[in-house]
């Protein structure tokens, strides 16, 4: 779920670039059809993830998405994060464990 979502983020060749390092079943989900008409803020991204997962509050949500996105952080080079991060709003780079300098 947070990959779909995550997903439906970014594009062009960041996408693309990011689900070429990402194992074949996880791809997937980071390339599902889905658009987003426009980045979501990190707290509402932790609570959409909260209201598709069965039992999940915000708080348990913000666990699960800081777990997902640190992981593809670990599995991606600082330049392609960077890249992420450009097409995201502010404060994503605490979700993927990575904070940036201000």
């Amino acid at each position: 779920m947070v990959l779909a979502l995550l997903g439906a983020h970014l594009v062009g060749q960041v996408r693309a670039q990011l689900a070429a390092r990402l194992p074949e079943g996880f791809a997937l989900f980071l390339l599902n059809p889905l658009q987003s008409a426009e980045p979501l803020p990190p707290d509402r991204f932790v609570r959409v993830t909260a209201a598709w997962i069965e039992g999940a509050t915000e708080q348990t949500a913000a666990w699960d998405v800081r777990a997902v996105l640190s992981t593809v952080a670990g599995a991606i080079d600082d330049d392609l994060l960077t890249e992420i991060l450009l097409q995201l709003p502010a404060g994503y780079d605490l979700l993927f464990g990575r904070p940036q300098p201000t």
